[in-house]
């Protein structure tokens, strides 16, 4: 059925667009029938119809007044004031929800007003910014997106041009009547912040519930529960969250992710990667909090053993072939990969990274991000990459066959490779890349190391001392003959104020490294299994995951019950 349209007159900037050839008369006449109580020019550029850009000039053109570039432009926190957060806030949910237009009062001139405007028709908005302020108002025309963009940067309580969280917003909150107030809230997510990045947490989590919102840390590995907080106020924290990120708060029934540069008050610049997902009663909102200044690429103090040390240190002399670091998530690997890539970090040398985002911002090496929206993917950045001549490149996990052939191509003709990759241990990474498809030969070929590891809470110095029977030794894996010399130490149940309570402070890896032997690598080609692997291993006196842990035991560095949590599996 035929498509009935109204008759309208193609005046205005619809006109305008459609005499430009920017706009067709029939998704012109489309928009204007389904933008009654609506603005045109809003409604165009969020279908992305034309751009923002294009219909910003245009409008200019039809209504003879000025265009400014506002991302040129500093805001002047009083003129913000003069109309109030409140109201940039309402006008934020109208342009999302109802296509509305936006204004902003950007600078004064004599007793005069000049607003950002993108959609000068709006004479309500406008008539209500001259009501507010008491002095006549003059227009110039910016751009929708941008104009958006800015007044959620005017309002949001953290941006990526590295806005500070003060001390005074990091006390205790009690929500009671204030639970409806902006502000509150926003003080609360910086209070949270603060508060984590104080202690060292990797992960702050926001999870509502039916009856509860709960906010949760992760220290040293380990979630713990920080507050609770009025579970109606779930849908306000999360909207002030994607304000932060300059994200669409419509949109709360999809995922979406963002990233931002914030600092602290002793001056330290910390990335926070964001994700928002909808649950059952909910939006939960996971903050990753990325301190690069902490890393600390010293080889010593990652908890090698003396010869795990010597044979990682070999494999990175190698100037060609391909290292493998394994383990989950929060194992450490690219903390080890990264320790790596800065010894070999020299100016003689092209590095080049390819990884899901930038966790470490290291200098001297070339990072490029994947970028799936916009056609950036693994395989077609690992083929950029290559035409430039790294000597050496440094990857995120393999996915697929492709990329992990073009990996070991790369292995195989020149290139040093460095990848991180999800496995248990150094034998199923080998299993996991011959059932990827990788031909045996091609991997027994490329692959000169493989090392898996594991962080274990390291003890605090409030540690005492354990005794067990020697049944439960024996079991957990040391030696009759060790037995009677051990001195083994728990974690001190209260814990102290330097460890927060916690008995464990910091954390210390375990590892496995393991050199492609010539024995190891007729396994590979004779595609044996992992229990083949490991036999091999230990013939060639290659610590496992377990052993090393026990070391640290016995060393006094971390607890038996905290090898059992991250090695039994």
């Amino acid at each position: 059925m035929p498509v009935q349209l109204n008759k309208h007159n193609l005046l205005g900037i619809a006109g305008t667009l459609v005499k430009k050839g920017l706009l067709s008369e029939i998704d012109a006449k489309m928009v204007l029938d389904r933008t009654q109580n609506a603005s045109f020019v809003t409604s165009v550029v969020k279908e992305k119809l034309v751009s923002s850009y294009a219909i910003a000039h245009a409008v200019a053109e039809e209504f003879c007044y000025p265009i400014l570039d506002l991302n040129a432009l500093k805001l002047d926190q009083t003129l913000i004031e003069l109309v109030g957060e409140n109201f940039l806030r309402k006008q934020l949910e109208n342009y999302h929800k109802k296509n509305k237009s936006l204004a902003l009062p950007i600078f004064k001139r004599g007793n005069s007003l000049f607003l950002a405007v993108s959609d000068p028709e709006n004479q309500e908005v406008l008539a209500e910014i001259r009501f507010s302020a008491k002095m006549p108002v003059s227009v110039i025309i910016v751009e929708t997106e941008i104009l958006a963009k800015t007044i959620r940067h005017a309002i949001a309580p953290l941006n990526d041009n590295q806005d500070e969280i003060s001390e005074q917003e990091s006390g205790d909150f009690d929500f009671g009547e204030d639970e409806g107030d902006e502000t509150i809230i926003v003080k609360f997510i910086h209070s949270m912040l603060l508060k984590a990045i104080k202690i060292s947490a990797s992960e702050l989590q926001f999870e509502p519930y039916e009856k509860n919102f709960r906010v949760r840390f992760r220290v040293d590995g380990i979630l713990k529960v920080i507050a609770q907080i009025p579970p109606k106020l779930a849908r306000k924290l999360a909207a002030d969250v994607k304000v932060m990120l300059y994200l669409d708060d419509s949109k709360y029934h999809v995922p979406q992710e963002g990233r931002i540069k914030v600092t602290i008050p002793e001056g330290n610049a910390i990335d926070l990667i964001i994700n928002i997902a909808p649950t059952l009663w909910g939006e939960k909102i996971v903050m990753r909090i990325i301190d690069s200044s902490a890393a600390n690429f010293n080889i010593d103090i990652l908890g090698y053993e003396e010869e795990q040390k010597r044979l990682y240190l070999k494999g990175l002399a190698n100037p060609e072939g391909m290292i493998i670091v394994t383990g989950p998530r929060e194992s450490g690997k690219t903390l080890s990969l990264y320790t790596g890539i800065n010894i070999l970090n020299t100016e003689s040398v092209n590095i080049s990274t390819i990884t899901d985002s930038v966790e470490i911002d290291l200098s001297g090496t070339n990072q490029f991000k994947i970028d799936e929206k916009n056609g950036m993917t693994f395989s077609k950045v690992l083929k950029a990459v290559l035409r430039q001549r790294p000597d050496i490149l440094v990857m995120d996990e393999i996915r697929a066959f492709e990329t992990g052939k073009m990996a070991i191509n790369a292995a195989l003709t020149g290139h040093k490779v460095m990848y991180t990759l999800y496995a248990n241990d150094t034998f199923q990474a080998l299993t996991n890349m011959i059932a990827m498809g990788i031909k045996p030969f091609a991997i027994a070929s490329a692959v000169n190391l493989i090392m898996a590891q594991r962080l274990c809470r390291r003890l605090c110095s409030c540690k005492v001392q354990q005794y067990l029977p020697d049944k439960i030794l024996q079991d957990a894996g040391f030696k009759d003959d060790e037995i009677p010399w051990l001195r083994l130490f728990e974690a001190k149940k209260e814990g102290c104020v330097k460890c927060n309570g916690s008995g464990y402070k910091g954390r210390v890896g375990i590892f496995q490294v393991m050199p492609i032997s010539d024995e190891m690598k007729c396994l590979i080609i004779a595609e044996k299994t992992a229990i083949d692997f490991a036999i091999q291993a230990q013939k060639e006196g290659i610590l496992d995951l377990r052993q090393s842990g026990l070391k640290k035991v016995k060393d006094g560095l971390t607890s038996l019950e905290e090898l059992d949590r991250v090695t039994l599996f």
